[in-house]
């Protein structure tokens, strides 16, 4: 007799946390419960002092949405079509708020069409936010691009102040473009060093502030001035 009575005590406990736990999964899913709407997105970036604005009107969610009306993927999808984005990834947290963690480019560069300039990462991608003027310090480029320009972006470095502008020519070598005109037509094999070595030219007899028109480095044995 016992043993029936617990049995039917926790049979009706079971009935009623089921009852309790599909009223509060209905309620959540009609919006009547604290985690059914968005209170709070929280936004992360792989960078410090970078201005997140931008992120969060990508997101387009007003505090008060219904949480499992909110569709994931297209918000994913206006953040990556965010100026900066690289890569993004948007998570419905328990408690209804959403959490976004974006990973951005990092400019090392920057790239001009010869009226805007926009800021330029290490595997050659153009970011669209662009100014209308050019940042002091930072090494140009023009055209198409190679996969990777951080080698040639740091060498290029030693010449700010002189240069102009970089251009990848034919799909395998680098000209550089000076402020005073001088076109400066880098090697295939090694384009850094040829850099290192017009640095230390241009040290010795200020080579590129004579009126010349181009300075063929292309052959490594010789170095051709017209």
């Amino acid at each position: 007799m016992k043993r029936n009575l617990w049995f039917w005590l926790y049979f009706i406990a079971a009935i009623l946390l089921a009852i309790y736990f599909a009223t509060r999964i209905i309620m959540t899913f009609m919006g009547y419960s604290p985690i059914s709407t968005v209170r709070n997105i929280s936004i992360s970036a792989d960078t410090n002092n970078k201005d997140l604005t931008p992120m969060v009107a990508a997101t387009g969610i007003a505090p008060g949405t219904h949480a499992y009306s909110v569709n994931l993927e297209l918000i994913n999808e206006r953040l990556l079509n965010t100026p900066g984005v690289r890569e993004s990834a948007v998570r419905r947290m328990p408690n209804g708020n959403l959490s976004v963690r974006v990973h951005l480019y990092r400019a090392v560069a920057g790239w001009t069409d010869g009226t805007y300039y926009y800021p330029l990462s290490a595997d050659g991608t153009v970011v669209n936010s662009p100014s209308e003027e050019q940042k002091p310090g930072v090494v140009m480029f023009r055209g198409p691009l190679p996969n990777d320009i951080s080698d040639i972006t740091k060498a290029a470095t030693n010449l700010i102040g002189t240069l102009d502008y970089m251009e990848w020519i034919d799909n395998r070598r680098w000209n550089m473009v000076t402020v005073d005109g001088i076109t400066v037509m880098l090697p295939e094999d090694n384009p850094t060093a040829a850099i290192a070595s017009l640095v230390v030219l241009n040290d010795k007899h200020s080579i590129l502030s004579k009126n010349i028109k181009t300075i063929d480095m292309r052959d490594n044995a010789r170095i051709l001035v017209k």
